[in-house]
């Protein structure tokens, strides 16, 4: 896999200037889909809220006395209205709102899966690197222009920047296939959902260092 590719100007020109990219982050030939798949599923559970709650016979009102008298009805016995089974008590085994559906993933697996996502995409040629998103003030038009420029502008756009300003946040906002993100929070699941992909060069020095460390950064 070619780690040397074009870097763009601030106007999204073509330069002379060639990259070298790292190869232990851009340059993963091995591609594990098990761990890209992991890595995915855990970044969803992390991130999901557990709103579901049903009552429990406990918590429904009612049913303090009981239906019908114990014997002499030719009726089944039964102690309280609240039961599951009848309509309007308790429902049996539902959510409770307490439950705990987040996944682990140690930092070394998490971080190789970031780089395997990048390497993976590189290949593909949907990442282009461009100098810097020269936006001093909000404009939608001119963050689109960049990106057609770039012809980057298939489907999801991920936008990695090295800070997320208000003028770069307020122009990609109105865009429903823009997303854009801090080179420091980059993930498995913003990587694999992009069809194309635009990061600044500034970050790259960061982004190597912060995927290659062993440590989780603070």
């Amino acid at each position: 896999m070619a780690t040397s590719i074009t870097l763009y100007s601030k106007k999204a020109e073509k330069t002379a200037t060639k990259l070298n990219l790292d190869k232990e982050v851009f340059g993963i030939t091995e591609i594990s889909h098990q761990l890209l798949s992991q890595a995915y599923k855990t970044y969803l559970a992390n991130g999901r809220t557990n709103n579901a709650v049903t009552k429990t016979r406990g918590l429904v009102s009612g049913g303090g006395k009981k239906p019908w008298r114990q014997k002499g009805t030719g009726r089944a016995r039964f102690g309280s209205s609240r039961n599951p089974i009848w309509k309007g008590g308790g429902v049996a085994f539902g959510p409770t709102g307490i439950e705990n559906y987040s996944l682990k993933l140690n930092t070394k697996a998490r971080k190789l899966a970031i780089k395997q996502a990048l390497s993976s995409k590189l290949g593909a040629n949907a990442i282009k690197f461009i100098e810097s998103f020269d936006i001093s003030k909000v404009s939608t038009k001119k963050l689109i222009d960049l990106i057609n420029k770039l012809d980057a502008n298939k489907g999801h756009v991920l936008i990695v920047v090295k800070d997320k300003t208000p003028e770069i946040i307020l122009s990609a906002r109105n865009v429903e296939n823009f997303k854009v993100v801090k080179s420091s929070y980059l993930n498995v699941f913003d990587v694999l959902n992009a069809d194309s992909i635009v990061i600044e060069s500034i970050t790259l020095e960061g982004l190597s260092a912060q995927l290659k460390s062993s440590r989780e950064n603070k």
